[in-house]
């Protein structure tokens, strides 16, 4: 009988599944990957090695001002291995450069200072100038227009620096393909409006919209094209594992750089569907299963390998709530999920709402099959999002093998959601 362990907020949950029913586990093979040095060592590695610029201490040279674009508090991204050596880079191409970090948030709330020191470390915070963007009230500039039509609106601050650089995480992503690299820019410090554009619904119903997919992807063209109108030039972005350790980095050009890293991930994250009734998934545990928003994710690669009218079993801590007002609205307000989805559709790009894409892609999995959630949340919560509440994997099981009145339905494990792009 397996026994299969699952990331719950801090926590593992392990759980014994019958050798009848357990069809088997999606699994990326990075769980299994030995990095070839420590995580400081990767990082200076890459930073040493950039793909397609000059190293970091070279465009730093003559540089008054630099800006590095940091990740937020919802991304598992080891800025303590990677800032401190991108800062002494800089420095050691121009010692008297006056930098300050942008904490990318997106749409995100604020980071806390708690949150910062978690991330940074409490020397950077207590040294560094950090600046918090925000999406609604932060100074910003009009760049233009995205390949999609929107307009670029950016965070001031990357306009007045002389050279722009960003740190950052490459991670399977259920609608822009991969993380890192140019989301940076968007939707890391872009205006409200430049994020719901780029999000609208028609670019989230697209196919090429998928996990994994690069090709077509029309969120990821808006993308790249922003981050090089922002002048982006230099990235480091990590792979990390499931104990959110750098086991990769790369260093160097914002799409030749990103390239390289998402191609070494895909080889070893891509996974076939194993087709269930029961597929039971995950967020990765903290900080990603903060929030119902965030654990989509998570169920995207659910959705991928469930049959049509079968069951999803998703484990999310969500100590911080549904994660967005407007998505919580959405579902309490409409309760016919195909209604739903057609009024998104009709939804000029312009006119798309806050949350709409994340409300869309749950819609879209709840079509296909029911969604236990188990977490921290009080149950009335769970139910506006048309989700069944459930504290334990025992009980979300015993109401699985109910709802689809087969207590030895068979059962496909996905212990980390968000770690695989499944093939189906």
């Amino acid at each position: 009988m397996p026994v299969i362990n699952f990331p719950y907020g801090k926590e593992m949950i392990a759980y014994a599944i019958p050798d009848n029913r357990f069809r088997g586990q999606l699994v990326s093979q990075m769980h299994h990957y030995k990095a070839p040095a420590s995580q400081d060592a990767l990082v200076a590695q890459a930073l040493q090695n950039p793909v397609g610029t000059p190293k970091l201490s070279v465009m730093a040279e003559g540089k008054k001002k630099v800006l590095i674009i940091a990740s937020d508090h919802t991304r598992p991204v080891p800025s303590k291995f990677i800032i401190p050596p991108m800062l002494a880079e800089i420095r050691k191409g121009n010692p008297q450069a006056e930098i300050t970090i942008l904490v990318a948030t997106g749409v995100h709330r604020e980071t806390t200072q708690q949150e910062l020191i978690d991330k940074f470390g409490e020397n950077v915070v207590k040294s560094e100038h950090i600046v918090i963007h925000d999406s609604v009230s932060s100074p910003t500039v009009n760049l233009g227009k995205l390949p999609s039509g929107g307009d670029i609106i950016i965070n001031k601050l990357a306009l007045e620096t002389d050279l722009l650089v960003s740190e950052g995480f490459i991670e399977p992503h259920f609608f822009a393909g991969f993380s890192g690299g140019r989301k940076s820019v968007l939707p890391g410090i872009v205006n409200r409006e430049t994020v719901l554009y780029n999000h609208n619904a028609e670019f989230i119903a697209s196919p090429f919209a998928r996990t994994g997919i690069v090709e077509n992807n029309p969120i990821h063209i808006d993308t790249l094209y922003a981050a090089r109108a922002a002048r982006l030039d230099f990235i480091c972005n990590v792979v990390i594992n499931a104990q959110k350790e750098v086991i990769y980095a790369v260093a160097g050009d914002v799409d030749l750089a990103h390239r390289v890293g998402r191609e070494f991930l895909a080889a070893k994250c891509q996974v076939d569907a194993i087709p269930a009734d029961i597929v039971i998934s995950t967020n990765g545990g903290y900080p990603l299963d903060q929030n119902i928003y965030q654990s989509v994710k998570g169920m995207t690669a659910a959705e991928a390998t469930v049959n049509k009218g079968g069951v999803i079993i998703m484990l999310s801590c969500s100590n911080d709530g549904h994660g967005g007002e407007s998505f919580f609205n959405t579902f309490k307000q409409e309760k016919n999920l195909p209604r739903m989805t057609e009024t998104f559709l009709k939804t000029p790009k312009n006119k798309t709402i806050v949350d709409q894409w994340e409300s869309q892609i749950l819609s879209r999995v709840l079509q296909r099959a029911k969604v236990i959630y188990i977490s921290s949340l009080p149950d009335e919560m769970i139910q506006e999002f048309q989700m069944i509440p459930a504290h334990s994997l025992d009980e979300a099981m015993k109401k699985a093998e109910e709802l689809l009145g087969n207590p030895q339905a068979g059962i496909t494990a996905i212990p980390d959601g968000i770690a695989v792009i499944v093939k189906s």
